[in-house]
């Protein structure tokens, strides 16, 4: 059969008369260039279908458009323009274009103390639309820490105080054995519990920004939460990281606030919306608090 001849079903008569509000491919695998790394991705991408008697969209018109990801530097102005491809080739059916791209950023982190270091991932996604000329960029990304409960921390020292009176009660004591009993399980008899917790960040970015800003954001957030998890370790870094959970103990309350505020700081951010999960190793379910923020329009 001749190529030109070829069906076009696509270009049919939609059975029912009915606009979509998106239509496209889910998952699609490509590489992509994030931050000078070439990293594996899963990419969503879609227009809406305004015409209502239009059957369907030319899905690999929006494949083949994406071939520019392998090639540029994620930045909003790549985005900006794949999404620009995309309505031009359904021009008359479509006038919302989006793209979403799912990934993990990694980056090396160097170790507390010794001159170790260390690759770590954060699941990303990147979030562009196309509506009416409207472009907007979305930022999703989870950063790992670990916490401490305050609570829990203070009833261990509670029991600490308790042993030291059971043992040493109406003694007269010498530095020496205050210093042994200090380093013995004996002394020590009960520890805070702390788990493996998650940030959670939604953030939305100024329509003038040039980059994306993902390892800035990172960077703030594990600033500001002052205990995120390592990678490769000696124990100089494993006593440094103990010591920095006993001065930073948090609840989910206090690490949703803390993130809050780093983020209002974070050039480029316009809102946000955060969640924190601590995996609590005390109960079989998971502690959580939210928080948003909107910057006043002057």
């Amino acid at each position: 059969m001749n190529a030109l001849t070829l069906p076009d079903i696509a270009n049919q008569s939609a059975r029912q008369a009915l606009p979509l509000d998106w239509v496209g491919m889910r998952g699609i695998a490509l590489p992509v260039l994030l931050e000078g790394q070439r990293l594996s991705a899963k990419v969503d991408a879609g227009v809406s279908l305004d015409d209502g008697e239009a059957r369907g969209i030319h899905m690999s018109r929006l494949y083949l458009a994406l071939d520019t990801l392998e090639q540029r530097s994620l930045s909003p102005a790549l985005l900006r323009e794949i999404l620009k491809r995309f309505l031009a080739s359904h021009q008359g059916l479509s006038d919302c274009a989006y793209l979403n791209i799912h990934t993990e950023l990694l980056l090396k982190r160097p170790a507390l103390i010794s001159p170790v270091a260390g690759w770590k991932s954060y699941p990303a996604t990147i979030s562009a639309s196309l509506k009416q000329r409207m472009f907007h960029v979305e930022l999703k990304v989870e950063v790992p820490y670990s916490s401490t409960c305050p609570c829990s921390a203070a009833l261990a020292r509670q029991l600490i105080q308790q042993q030291f009176v059971d043992d040493f009660a109406n003694k007269s004591l010498q530095h020496a054995e205050v210093l042994a009993w200090l380093g013995s399980t004996k002394g020590i008899v009960a520890t805070p519990h702390s788990q493996r917790s998650y940030a959670q960040l939604h953030l939305h970015l100024d329509d003038f920004i040039d980059e994306l800003p993902l390892t800035a954001i990172i960077n703030d957030a594990e600033t500001a939460l002052g205990t995120a998890v390592q990678t490769a370790v000696k124990r100089p870094d494993e006593q440094a990281f103990a010591l920095a959970n006993g001065q930073n103990l948090m609840f989910c309350e206090d690490a949703a606030r803390r993130l809050n505020l780093a983020l209002q700081r974070t050039p480029g951010i316009n809102r946000f919306h955060i969640r924190v999960i601590h995996v609590e190793s005390l109960h079989a379910h998971d502690a959580v608090a939210e928080s948003s923020w909107q910057r006043e329009q002057p």
